[in-house]
């Protein structure tokens, strides 16, 4: 190993320690005296809950705990989205957990609690598992009501998933241990069973202090919706417990009886480690995203044996295309590439440049992984597509809209990891966000905008200068170059992982030694569901 890689290895190594700090701050939820306040009730953290729910030994793939990071601040924050959520292991049964933070403003709903509780549904339903709903809400955040309500990825569109989800065949199971309020009380009556903990657990409508409000009674919350009158008097709730204990072994009694149901059938062997060292991961990637690398000595930390076939080695290189195994899953690998190469058009340097024949090779192996039903794995880090009079007379965006028809199409399950940079079309052309990724994880170095900060905010200067000159105003050197900083400290700001994980523009941000594991438990979700879709591409230019 040189100076060089100690370094960069190092520098990651960091980054990843601040975010476990940072981590480790969030799974305070709303912090040491709104815990203790639940554990008075006899309440359990949401963590608690999961960590007790699922099986022990297993791995639980934590989603969205970086959600509303840094938002909301004028109203005390809102940790993890105000809901720990994930893929867990339940008797056996991989399943989706969703559990309400109630230290966190009682649980109640933030605008990006609902868009985190909509990706959570989303992933059941395009994976086909199993639900699990561990309900303690106060509802709608009201000073925030308008961002929540109505619209169409608001809290409504909960319920109408509750409805999809059942219609769909997949199992959903809602145990309330605390509050379930207006709105919030169809979750758990639309899943399939509905268990609750007496004391803590409730569901109405209304609450008390609303219904002396509306219409004059006076009533308590047990006698309006705790568990012994749903269970007893309204037939709404079918199981009450009383201990939060109780009603999680409830809950993986439940899961133990689940009927099997048909897998998708992607090609896995039994999984064999990276000949390479997984570890040295870290020292490849510089957390500055400023140095060269070799994206297949990445893949061969990743895939098993560090066996890699790649698709046409010597042609379109700044993107690799290839065939591998991750965790004995069969995978096809579409990655940018960064180094330095020397090809028929002289030495180049990638930086993650997408040119007319990389996305033309990249195109033909998507479409070659969905004749062959093999899921793909995007490794993110690009700086966009080619510029200049010669790539646009050579038809890059024909060529770029290949690559993002194949992309849109595919129908064999994606799975995308932003490990360094991610601009402009080539975030499109890679399988972003906006391209039905099954899962997105970003290394702590990642960042993602329409293009990169320097660039970014020299183009934003020159056009504010251009102004003033037309009004027959100048502008200092000095000035501009304050100017110019301001500018960038702004973008890069915007541009960080935990800006884009925070706004669930990535499901999680992951240490990059987890890549193999995520990327194997993504697999095993998608597994669970077959495809339905036949691929086509429709029509595009040649």
């Amino acid at each position: 190993m040189d100076l060089e890689f100690n370094k960069i290895e190092d520098a990651m190594r960091l980054a990843v320690s601040q975010m476990r700090q940072r981590h480790g701050v969030i799974s305070m939820g709303g912090g040491k005296k709104a815990i203790e306040k639940a554990r008075e009730k006899g309440k359990l953290t949401p963590r608690e809950r999961i960590q007790y729910l699922i099986d022990k030994g297993s791995f639980f793939t934590e989603i969205g705990s970086f959600a509303g990071y840094e938002m909301y601040q004028e109203h005390g924050g809102c940790p993890a989205g105000g809901t720990v959520a994930g893929l867990g292991y339940v008797s056996g049964r991989m399943c989706v957990i969703v559990a309400n933070d109630n230290t966190v403003k009682a649980g109640a709903w933030f605008p990006i609690t609902g868009k985190k509780n909509v990706r959570m549904q989303e992933i059941a339903m395009e994976n086909h598992l199993p639900v699990i709903y561990l309900v303690d809400s106060a509802g709608v955040y009201l000073p925030m009501q308008d961002e929540i309500f109505p619209d169409k990825e608001h809290f409504g569109r909960i319920f109408r998933n509750n409805a999809q989800i059942s219609a769909m065949g997949i199992p959903q199971i809602a145990a309330v241990m605390g509050s379930c309020v207006a709105g919030g009380a169809y979750l758990p009556i639309m899943s399939d069973e509905t268990l609750m903990v007496e004391g803590n657990g409730s569901i109405f409508l209304a609450g008390p202090y609303l219904v002396k409000a509306a219409i004059g009674e006076d009533v308590d919350i047990q006698t309006l919706g705790g568990a012994k009158m749903h269970t007893e008097v309204s037939g709404i709730a079918d199981y009450k417990f009383k201990t939060e204990q109780e009603c999680l072994d409830a809950v993986k009694r439940l899961m133990d009886k689940l009927g099997d149901q048909p897998k998708a059938g992607y090609d896995r062997i039994k999984p064999a480690m990276p000949l390479r060292e997984p570890n040295e991961i870290y020292g490849l990637v510089s957390p500055q995203n400023n140095k060269n690398f070799d994206i297949v000595d990445v893949i061969k930390c990743i895939v098993d044996k560090s066996e890699f076939d790649q698709f046409k080695e010597d042609y379109g290189k700044t993107i690799v295309c290839g065939y591998a195994r991750v965790d004995g899953w069969a995978v096809g690998i579409v990655a940018n590439q960064r180094k330095i190469v020397k090809s028929g058009k002289g030495e180049m340097q990638m930086g993650g440049v997408i040119y007319n024949d990389s996305a033309d090779k990249a195109a033909r192996f998507i479409m070659n992984c969905n004749q062959k039903k093999i899921p793909l794995v995007f490794l993110q880090d690009v700086t966009g597509f080619m510029v200049g009079s010669r790539s646009e007379q050579s038809g890059i965006i024909k060529d770029g809209a290949k690559l993002v028809n194949a992309v849109a199409n595919s129908v064999v399950p994606k799975i995308t990891i932003v490990i360094g940079n991610s601009y402009g079309a080539g975030n499109y052309a890679m399988c972003g966000k906006a391209y039905d990724p099954r899962f997105i994880y970003a290394w702590p170095n990642a960042k993602i905008a329409v293009m990169g900060g320097e660039q970014a905010a020299k183009t934003i200067l020159q056009i504010q200068v251009a102004a003033l000159k037309s009004k027959g105003e100048t502008i200092e050197p000095e000035k501009e170059k304050a100017l110019l900083k301001e500018i960038m400290d702004r973008y890069d700001t915007q541009t960080t992982s935990y800006y884009a994980a925070a706004r669930l523009w990535v499901d999680e941000i992951i240490d990059p030694a987890s890549t193999r594991s995520v990327i194997s438990e993504g697999l095993n979700a998608a597994n669970h569901a077959r495809i339905e879709k036949e691929f086509k591409t429709g029509v595009f230019q040649v």
